[in-house]
């Protein structure tokens, strides 16, 4: 089960200088009813990923994932849908959690998303100052959904320290 937190990241903050780690992502997503079938590449590995529906307003799903070769994702890659994801992915330590930092490419530039994942639904975390609103559960800042509207379609909609 994964339980996990979204937040947009303030474009006046600086996560950067905080990340221990940082690696390029691309993934797409095969068409399915009802379940959420990603395949990745991170770096040098690569990964199948399948996700169930969100319970919680967004907060908790089944998550099942594998490692594959690079040569299986990318032939994998010709059967997802058009428009593939592409961000940057900083790690900052925040207390005894990991936030993941999603800095996006293409025509989900300037978009700064934060990601952590939590042991349960109530769980506390310590809050670095570059986290802003929370996005758990808003279906515009799912990755799947940034292929179909992409935030250069409403970054216009949020407010001036997101854009």
């Amino acid at each position: 089960m994964e339980i996990e937190r979204k937040f947009l990241v303030h474009k006046d903050r600086d996560f950067k200088s905080a990340a221990y780690s940082s690696s390029r992502i691309r993934q797409g997503y095969i068409p399915t009813n009802g379940a959420t079938v990603r395949i990745r590449i991170r770096d040098d590995k690569a990964y199948l990923t399948i996700k169930g529906p969100s319970h919680n307003g967004g907060l908790s799903r089944y998550e099942f994932e594998k490692e594959i070769t690079l040569d299986e994702a990318e032939h994998l890659f010709q059967l997802c849908e058009p428009e593939i994801i592409d961000k940057t992915r900083y790690l900052v330590k925040a207390g005894n959690h990991t936030i993941e930092v999603d800095e996006f490419y293409g025509n989900n530039e300037g978009l700064v998303m934060a990601e952590v994942e939590l042991g349960s639904e109530d769980e506390t975390f310590e809050r670095p100052d570059f986290l802003g609103m929370e996005v758990t559960g808003d279906h515009r800042f799912y990755n799947r959904q940034l292929r179909h509207m992409p935030f250069i379609l409403f970054r216009g909609t949020l407010p001036i320290e997101y854009r």
